[in-house]
């Protein structure tokens, strides 16, 4: 095992979040940055809801290139930045935050790195296909309107809790472009749904450990002409992504968007290309003990 050197000018990045007993990041992003040869390091930092201000406020008078921001401050966290980048204000959200001459500006990469990790992963494009999205919640959200600012023609979001497929399908079509369209999980709407269907994202915790055999779609709903993702990486391979394996489908497992969006945060703190090999190995080295 190698040894951090840390000394007065070491760069520190930060997690922000409660709990972060089972966070991946400081493994992942330490990697990089060893890996890259810069003197950083990144360390989780548990924050409880009345001290997120008073820790943000110290974070600036300390020796910080920036942090990530993961639940349940995503939203709470908005109010203290300096500055929104474009797609973090129509998401709601940030996830990243760069800090540079004393100001805090935030990011949403949730969308970004599952975008770039379908691109890379699979060779396709999401411009001018048809998405269903299982789940509401806040990665559907930055994924789905990711999608429709990069060209997909249409957006199901699907979900159990149809009131909340609504919220969001309306939320992309007035602040980005018409084209979602809520459904309810188990209707018939669903079937119609899929049947001009390209890529299915499931952004539900559905099948994630330890209720690792079940899945928000019935295998008879599968089809071979499906690319399916799943946001969900433990298990690596989720029942839904076993399933539509079986069947001949294209699949790309969350251990994609976590890296990808990983690295699309160590972009932007550095400004340098991330080693996203490294990342992936570290991931995968943890995930397979």
């Amino acid at each position: 095992m190698s040894v951090i050197t840390i000394d007065t000018k070491t760069k520190i990045i930060g997690l922000l979040g409660y709990p972060l007993t089972h966070s991946f990041s400081p493994v992942m992003q330490n990697s990089a940055f060893e890996k890259a040869d810069l003197n950083n390091i990144y360390i989780p930092i548990e924050v409880i809801a009345d001290d997120l201000g008073h820790v943000v406020q110290g974070i600036s008078k300390m020796n910080f290139g920036g942090f990530n921001v993961t639940i349940p401050y995503k939203i709470k966290i908005i109010k203290y930045l300096d500055e929104i980048d474009k797609l973090a204000r129509i998401i709601g959200a940030v996830n990243v935050v760069t800090i540079e001459d004393g100001q805090m500006k935030g990011y949403n990469t949730d969308g970004s790195g599952f975008l770039r990790s379908f691109e890379i992963e699979t060779g396709e494009t999401t411009e001018g296909k048809t998405i269903l999205i299982i789940g509401s919640g806040g990665a559907a959200r930055a994924i789905s309107m990711t999608l429709a600012m990069n060209g997909a023609k249409k957006i199901y979001i699907c979900n159990r809790t149809l009131e909340r497929a609504v919220v969001l399908a309306e939320d992309i079509n007035n602040s980005i472009k018409k084209c979602a369209f809520p459904v309810a999980l188990l209707s018939r709407d669903l079937n119609d749904a899929l049947r001009d269907t390209d890529i299915i994202i499931n952004t539900s915790s559905i099948g994630m450990y330890p209720d690792v055999d079940v899945m928000p779609l019935d295998r008879g709903l599968l089809e071979k002409k499906f690319i399916v993702c799943d946001i969900v990486y433990n298990p690596y391979r989720t029942k839904l992504l076993e399933e539509a394996e079986n069947i001949g489908c294209r699949t790309l497992s969350g251990i994609h968007m976590l890296v990808y969006q990983g690295a699309e945060s160590f972009r932007l703190w550095t400004g340098k290309e991330p080693p996203v090999k490294t990342m992936f190995d570290a991931i995968s080295e943890i995930l397979t003990k």
